[in-house]
């Protein structure tokens, strides 16, 4: 499997050569040249255990990396990382929750920042390289990136965030890694700020090739191939269970990866009937489902942070397809929302955009209620992320099929939230409580990219 940018000016790569590139040299995104269909081999798969199956699917895409290398990089993720299963489902009420929650940082982050850190560590020790890991989070993925990298060899990585704008325990795990290959950098701005300035470092070739910076967003490729392989056991365990032909899968959503992980796993032939999008207030993602309008806002802070984004990067990949691969129509695109704030495509008037995916916004008293509602009926807690995946599920589920709800971290990584919804702090796990009065470290930087760079190059020597 060879991999294309999605601006068509990186000649084509092989999967190791993607993973270290991370953003492409032309600014757009890595893709596969083509989508493997499993619909064959599918039967053969139902019964596999996590390791197992991420290797059948994962093979189809890491085709530069020997078999057996592959498998022991799996089952040094999966087998040690995890307490327990990876991607376990539950029945609770009407919906089949994924728990993704299950890794290092209790975040659906670890099922591939922990398989990436493995990857770098691996390929970079085959070149005898180091690498300077670059990423933004609005939350989970820096503290999933962080688990992943620290005391790697060869690997420094530098994580922005909002200044502010994540939640307390999420800037705890973050922070209270003092590891010397850790370096946390709080951005004065919001989320799309931080990804911004790692976009813009990461198109200064010169710059990147000096300091040999790397991706951990899911800008990376690598993390949204991961993330197809529990959208496979998910679908397996749930049909399993009900005897389904097929399912919906609602996913809460604000970088895109996690819905477009699912819809190449709908492409590679796995029986998702449809993708239920749900997004905050930030509904960027859901007006253009409706209305075929990508327009940019601004961010409004929610109770579900990791969502607060109005410049989803992965929505780049989807967009190349939607446009019929053309990488000439995906520039003058990306110019265009650069130069103006937004664009229209013209044949999704009078009609759905996509038939694929369904599309809603939960607002935060939605996500208030279904974290209460869940909690009272069902005795379950869900996080603020998950609930507003609920709540949108509970609306636009057709209810003729299962309906499947990714549940992307564990309650006690918000627990004012879980608070503020019950009426009592209840939001309560062990390896949170443990960060409680360790110490810290953070730069606070304001928002500018210069002072990011100049900060690297101090850190890098």
């Amino acid at each position: 499997m060879r991999y294309v940018s999605t601006r068509g000016g990186v000649e084509p790569l092989s999967f190791g050569d993607a993973v270290m590139m991370g953003l492409a040299e032309d600014g757009g995104l890595l893709i596969p040249e083509s989508v493997p269909d499993v619909r064959e081999e599918m039967p053969s798969w139902r019964e596999l255990d996590y390791p197992d199956l991420a290797l059948r699917v994962m093979r189809r895409f890491a085709t530069d990396v020997p078999q057996d290398e592959l498998e022991a990089l799996i089952g040094r993720t999966y087998g040690e990382r995890f307490g327990g299963p990876v991607a376990p489902t539950v029945e609770v009420g009407p919906l089949h929750l994924v728990e993704l929650w299950h890794g290092p940082t209790l975040a659906f982050k670890d099922v591939a920042l922990q398989l990436l850190g493995n990857l770098f560590e691996h390929l970079l020790a085959l070149r005898g390289e180091e690498l300077n890991v670059l990423g933004a989070t609005s939350g989970d993925t820096g503290s999933a990136a962080i688990a992943g990298c620290r005391n790697r060899a060869g690997i420094r990585i530098f994580i922005l965030h909002p200044h502010g704008g994540v939640s307390p325990v999420q800037r705890l795990q973050m922070t209270t890694v003092l590891d010397e290959n850790v370096h946390n950098i709080a951005i004065e701005g919001s989320f799309d700020d931080c990804q911004s300035i790692v976009k813009e470092l990461a198109s200064d070739l010169q710059f990147k090739k000096l300091y040999s910076l790397g991706a951990v967003n899911s800008i990376n490729w690598a993390r949204v191939m991961a993330q197809i392989v529990y959208y496979f056991k998910a679908v397996f365990d749930v049909q399993a269970h009900t005897g389904a032909q097929a399912v919906e899968v609602a996913v809460p959503t604000g970088n895109f990866g996690n819905v477009l992980a699912g819809w190449y796993a709908m492409r590679m032939g796995l029986p998702i009937e449809r993708l239920l999008l749900a997004t905050n207030e930030n509904d960027i993602l859901a007006r253009f489902f409706t209305s075929g309008r990508y327009e940019r806002g601004s961010v409004t802070r929610t109770l579900a942070p990791a969502m607060d984004i109005q410049a989803p990067s992965n929505f780049e990949r989807y967009l190349y397809y939607r446009v019929g691969c053309d990488p000439e129509r995906v520039r003058r695109l990306m110019r265009t929302l650069e130069t103006e704030g937004a664009f229209a495509l013209e044949n999704a008037e009078g009609g759905p955009v996509d038939p694929d995916i369904a599309a809603g916004a939960g607002a935060t008293e939605d996500c208030l209620a279904a974290i209460r509602r869940y909690h009272r009926e069902h005795d379950y807690l869900l996080d603020p992320h998950t609930a507003v995946g609920v709540a949108v599920a509970e609306r636009l589920r057709s209810g003729h099929r299962p309906t499947i709800c990714l549940a992307t971290a564990h309650p006690a990584k918000f627990p004012e939230a879980v608070a503020q919804a019950v009426g009592r702090d209840i939001a309560r796990h062990p390896a949170i409580e443990a960060l409680k009065g360790k110490p810290t470290r953070c730069e606070v930087l304001p928002n500018d990219k210069e002072a990011v760079r100049r900060f690297i190059v101090r850190a890098v020597g």
